[in-house]
């Protein structure tokens, strides 16, 4: 079988979550989708909608799986064995960080969940060592109730600034699949730093 990168968003399905923080990773696949020239994501397969894409040679598979976040692993578990993918070389995960301020971004190949529930359980399912493309949705201050805030509808502040990460992770995706995660670690995680001094 032909060698296929696994792009997942994490979210949850249903419509009252659909503009919540806690759905940047579905948000983040359709910006992909719409990118590649408007590429639906509508065939249900491993418990997830998938749409099939290609980043010049390199054939992708677009996934957001249906298990509800928290159950996220059990989703990307399937996918991972359907594909013989290889989680560390393969593997791209999306989602929402509340650690990090709106707008920042950051790619990682392994780690802790840091208590991402769904992250959590990809791990579980497939282990630590995958690509994760984090983006920042914290208010930077502290919450009293993460899940809360995570998933409230995002306000008209939030949306102009998700829209310009979806877009910067859209891009961040292209260029781990073209032309490796080093390269684009070394782009979009600079960004990141040069971001928070600015800002700092």
């Amino acid at each position: 079988m032909r060698r296929v990168k696994l792009i997942v968003g994490l979210g949850n399905p249903g419509i009252e979550y659909q503009f919540t923080p806690h759905n940047m990773g579905y948000l983040a696949v359709d910006r992909i989708a719409e990118k590649l020239g408007g590429i639906r994501i509508g065939n249900r397969h491993c418990r997830a909608l998938t749409g099939r894409a290609k980043f010049g040679d390199e054939d992708a598979l677009l996934a957001k799986p249906e298990t509800f976040m928290n159950l996220s692993g059990l989703s990307v578990r399937e996918l991972v064995e359907k594909y013989e993918a290889d989680p560390a070389k393969d593997l791209v995960v999306l989602y929402d960080e509340l650690d990090f301020e709106w707008g920042t971004m950051r790619i990682r190949e392994r780690g802790s969940s840091a208590g991402h529930n769904g992250v959590d359980s990809i791990i579980g399912a497939v282990g630590p060592e995958f690509i994760r493309i984090r983006m920042g949705v914290g208010p930077g201050h502290p919450v009293t109730n993460g899940a809360d805030y995570v998933l409230a509808p995002m306000k008209k502040k939030q949306l102009a600034i998700a829209d310009e990460m979806l877009e910067k992770a859209a891009d961040a995706v292209k260029m781990i699949v073209e032309e490796g995660v080093g390269k684009a670690m070394n782009v979009f995680n600079q960004r990141a730093k040069e971001s928070e001094e600015s800002n700092g």
